[in-house]
């Protein structure tokens, strides 16, 4: 009987898992080579690309199929290889996938007479977890090929829609001639002449959507249909009743017709086997269920078991398992059941991979597109000093369909005969090249806006097109990143992935400002220490005017007008947030008008009469105190909101889908506490003048009469705050859990969370641990479309013990926590992280001592059970659990997937609550120039700090940022002289391989980027923490 290999547990603390050093690497790895071709006869094998092209390949016919797969990722420079595969019809006329171990001339009978198809083999759930642009315009090419031989079968609705976005691709925006046209010349999906007028109106509403775009929206629309995916094995079950067999990432499925009828996920699989014809699927023991614990379906043939018990078994390895599976030793005497395992990495290693590797793009063309764009430029790893070949020419000419590759000619050598390239100088390569940075994630967006382009200005020298940037697409059904493409940038769509992306704003190819220019600007306007000041003021206020507008404008249009929002709450946002809007426009204009007096633009700084900023603010301050009312009515609007939310599920779906949006780019709560926080920056900057000025200075009396006035305003503030952040932070929480009821109760106080291995018979799991004043939570996290945490169980402190553990263990790092009715052995990531841990456990178990009791119960009905899920079954089952109760008409609805919660997750590092309040009291923003370590050139970005991220736009009128780099462990210090910075006011930002330059224009500026950034990347000492709990009491 054949069975597929045990399931290998996760490693160490906190171990981050990569590629395997040689087998698994897909594609050419900076530094690698692809795999030596084996001596022998060489044979030409053809294969039909996505696009309906074909491609030969001269290969020995003793290599292994993983040598011929991996020339053709490198023909079509893919990253993301592991998604796809080559299958072919055998002797048997069944398709079947070509096997990566073993050698060719075992798999294909006659090489020369097969054709190889290249199709994607392993569909995730999310096509947000596709990384790169080439990938997505690949999964499309799939889409489409899926729909027009009615493998897809969705209704008329979604035929049409996404019918629409192929031909956007294809043709760019409507023309209703044109696109009539268009569709009675070109079949997309079976009987397509009664659908044309409703595709021609989906069209309609696509115009400014760039080819990216149009396959992000179309793999969007795909993803949520019933058949997305999935390739139907037959069978019968034990009474004759003829069925389908399938796979997909949440386990098997079983389908009659083309209803899905039933799901077994892999959580409650135990074994799959096959023996003869009949196809076996062992269940764990469930006594609320009612199945047997062995189901028996009965296939065609032997063979045709196998073929669907290979592609479980990979399936099963690829979404699942963290690494790739170790070969079993070979048997002396004899075998028993089938050898066969996954070869390759994991989905997980591969997004690691993507995220953590440095590459070059390169173009690649769209055989069918007509729209002439820069598209998306696939990454090429390559050395550093290799050059970048950028595609030329129009786009719109097909490719020859056939062309001839050997083992030599990868994507480091192309032949110029056949793909139209040319090649940039070195010096301007230098400029040119672009270092992905795996820990910068974007943000996403579900609102369509006006177009408005950018001419950028690119130092590498390319002859082609002019490359803009554009703010979105006009119409928008999905969360997209609604950026054009820039020459050497990728500007891919992307969706709710907690995992970070590469963003126009962190590659090369944009607008450099010279060093002649920053000069010239420095010896013109003043140095005074105070200016840098006022001019914080004012980049500051310009921040936050734009955050009053997510909530004024932005959130009004999107919620406000829904016939969903009670009146009471929009009556309470427009009088609590109408008044203060209307007074920082006034403010900002004031300060704008100074700053430019002060900078010389007239000849008042002759006289020196407007040097100065604090008669600005003591008259503004003053007209601020009749608004302190709408100051104390915020705490009324964050109740008011969650109560709304609570009694309208479609009132919550629109918040939820509000953050998504762009322009939304941190939780919504956090925008509603805003105005209460930006009265501590005023206070900040008051305090900052008056420790400068000397007490005979013009200015000295203004602004301390000023800080005098902030100061009373916010002392009254000062405890309705502290409850709010509480407040807040544990509503965000609620959102980040699956799993728990009555988390938001008045006597609950959020301390820390944060990444800790639990000790189990597994060995150690990572799990999330929240710590609040009366419980610790556990949690896991799965790959999931909700990408939300699972809880495990909870610790009630009341009764608890600590104590450290690690030579009881011999895990690093350990320490105990003894429950009255369970205990759990924890291990840090370092000793540090532990100390944070027990310092704030001891102080939370003392605390619940003077409690009136244990906590109540927070977990949900089946998670009553304090007893961990992994200490009896497979680690990672958790994420299954929560979609196997949703149908296909009930898909889990998307969340954040770039919250705090997810960076400490990935990062393995932990974050308090006097974190979160250090974080809120440093914000700051402007303008800086930023550079990669292998580039020349200094790029000017607007710059927003806050929420323990760095968000990055082009400009300080932009309505939302183009990126964000969470600075959770990175370490941010000067560069050394090795370095090669030789400019004044830089600082450097580094986590593992990822490494940016930062360079300010003053020496203030300069220290005030560096205190707020270590706020975020070094953590607090337990000296600060507990004078932070002293001054705040939490």
């Amino acid at each position: 009987m054949a069975e597929p290999d045990p399931e290998p547990m996760a490693s160490g603390a906190g171990q981050r898992l990569g590629a395997p050093e040689t087998l698994g690497i897909s594609t050419l790895d900076p530094g690698h080579r692809p795999p030596a071709m084996p001596p022998g006869r060489h044979v030409t094998i053809r294969v039909r690309m996505l696009d309906d092209t074909e491609e030969l390949f001269d290969i020995s016919q003793k290599a292994s199929g993983k040598v011929l797969f991996d020339l053709v990722c490198s023909h079509m420079n893919l990253i993301e290889g592991d998604y796809f595969g080559l299958e072919f019809q055998n002797h048997q006329k069944m398709m079947v996938w070509l096997d990566h171990i073993k050698p060719i001339i075992k798999q294909l009978r006659r090489p020369k007479h097969t054709i190889l198809r290249f199709a994607v083999k392993f569909f995730p759930p999310d096509h947000a977890q596709l990384l790169e642009e080439l990938t997505r315009y690949l999964f499309a090419l799939q889409i489409k090929q899926d729909v027009s031989v009615g493998r897809l079968t969705c209704n008329d609705s979604s035929a049409a829609l996404m019918v629409s976005h192929i031909i956007q691709s294809e043709i760019g925006d409507f023309e209703e001639s044109q696109c009539r046209s268009h569709l009675l010349n070109n079949n997309y999906i079976p009987d397509q002449m009664p659908l044309i007028d409703k595709i021609m109106e989906f069209h309609s509403k696509n115009i400014g959507q760039t080819p990216a775009e149009s396959d992000y929206q179309l793999l969007e629309v795909a993803r949520r249909l019933e058949m997305y995916g999935i390739r139907l094995h037959p069978a019968k079950d034990r009474e004759g009743t003829r069925l389908s067999l399938a796979v997909a990432h949440t386990g098997v499925l079983v389908f009659q017709g083309h209803t899905k009828i039933n799901a077994f996920n892999w959580s409650k699989v135990r074994k799959l086997s096959f023996k003869r014809k009949r196809f076996l699927i062992k269940l764990r023991p469930d006594l609320n269920s009612s199945y047997q614990d062995t189901l028996e379906f009965l296939m065609g043939s032997r063979d045709c078991c196998k073929v669907f018990w290979k592609i479980c078994v990979e399936y099963h390895a690829f979404f699942r398992l963290f690494e790739e599976p170790k070969p079993k030793p070979k048997p002396v005497l004899f075998t028993r059941g089938s050898s066969f395992r996954f070869s390759g990495r994991t989905q997980k290693q591969v997004m690691d991979y993507v995220k953590e590797s440095e590459f070059k793009k390169i173009p690649f063309e769209r055989k069918h597109s007509r729209v002439q764009h820069n598209s998306r430029l696939s990454p090429l790893p390559s050395p550093r000093h290799h050059e970048v070949p950028t595609e030329i020419g129009a786009p719109g000419i097909d490719s020859p369909p056939r062309r001839h590759w050997k083992e030599s000619a990868l994507v480091s050598a192309e032949d110029p005969s056949c793909s139209r390239i040319t090649r940039a100088s070195p010096s301007h390569h230098r400029n040119g090249h672009d270092d992905r940075k795996g820990s910068v994630s974007r943000t996403e967006d579900r609102r369509g806006s006006t177009r408005q382009t950018h001419p950028e200005h690119l130092s590498t020298g390319v002859g082609s097109n002019s490359p803009h940037l554009s703010a979105s697409s006009g119409h928008s059904h999905g969360m997209v990143n609604g950026q054009k493409s820039l020459e050497l940038c990728s500007h891919s769509p992307d969706g709710r992935q907690p995992s970070p992306l590469t963003s126009p704003l962190l590659n090369d190819a944009c607008s450099v400002r010279t060093d002649d220019e920053d000069e010239v600007r420095r010896k013109r306007f003043p140095t005074d220490r105070a200016y840098f000041i006022a001019k914080e003021l004012l980049t500051t206020e310009r921040t936050y005017l734009k955050d009053l507008e997510v909530v004024t404008v932005s959130f009004q249009n999107a919620v406000g007008q829904d016939e969903a929002t009670p009146d009471s709450l929009k009556d309470t946002v427009f009088s609590s947030f109408e008044p203060l809007h209307k007074f920082h426009t006034g403010f900002l204009r004031e300060v704008e008008q100074r700053l430019a007096l002060w900078e010389g633009r007239s000849n008042a700084h002759i006289k020196g009469d407007y040097q100065r900023i604090g008669d600005v603010m003591l008259k503004n301050f003053q007209g601020l105190k009749p608004l302190t009312a709408n100051l104390h009515k915020q705490s009324e609007v964050l109740l008011e909101l969650e109560k709304a939310c609570r009694s309208s599920r479609r009132l919550e779906g629109l918040c939820r889908d509000f953050e998504l949006q762009k322009v939304c780019y941190v939780p919504l709560n956090v925008f509603i506490l805003r105005p209460l926080h930006r009265l501590i920056h005023y206070k900040q900057i008051l305090e900052r003048l008056c420790k400068h000025y000397p007490a005979t200075h013009v200015d000295f009396r203004d602004c301390r009469a000023a800080l005098a006035d902030v100061s009373e305003v916010v002392e009254q503030l000062q405890g309705s705050l502290i409850k709010m952040e509480n407040f807040q932070k544990l509503l965000e929480l609620k959102k980040d859990l699956i799993g728990v009821d009555n988390l938001v109760v008045p006597s609950r106080e959020f301390i820390r969370l944060g990444c800790l291995s639990k000790l189990s018979g597994k060995g150690l799991q990572q799990r999330m641990f929240f710590l609040f004043s009366d419980v610790i939570l556990y949690t896991s996290r799965g790959m999931t479309p909700t990408n939300q945490f699972k809880v495990h169980g909870q610790l009630p402190l009341h009764g608890m013990t600590i104590r450290e553990s690690e030579d009881e263990w011999g895990v690093p790092h350990a320490f105990t926590l003894v429950g009255e009715q369970q205990s759990v052995v924890v291990a840090a990531s370092s000793l540090t992280e532990m100390e944070k841990w027990m310092e704030d456990i001891k102080v939370a178990i003392e605390t619940a001592k003077t409690s009136n009791g244990p906590s109540p119960n927070l977990l949900t009905s089946n998670l009553t059970d304090n007893k961990c899920p992994e200490d009896s079954t497979v680690e990672a089952e958790s994420e299954d659990d929560i979609t196997a109760s949703h149908t296909s008409l009930e898909r889990p609805a998307p969340h954040r997937g770039n919250t705090m919660v997810h960076v400490c997750w990935h990062r393995n590092t932990s974050v308090s609550m006097v974190d979160f309040s250090i974080a809120v009291e440093n914000q700051l923003s402007g303008n800086l120039l930023r550079k990669f370590k292998n580039s020349n050139g200094w790029q000017k970005l607007w710059v927003v700090f806050t929420n323990f991220s760095l968000f990055f736009y082009k400009s300080h009128q932009d309505d939302y940022p183009l990126a964000s780099l969470p600075l959770l462990g990175y370490s941010v210090t000067v560069p050394s002289e090795s370095e090669n910075i030789h400019k004044d006011y830089v600082f450097k930002l580094h986590f593992k391989s990822h490494v940016y330059y930062f360079r300010s224009e003053s020496e203030y500026t300069f220290e005030r980027w560096m205190e707020v950034i270590r706020s975020a990347t070094i953590p607090s000492s337990v000296a600060r923490v507990l004078n932070n709990k002293e001054s705040h009491p939490h």
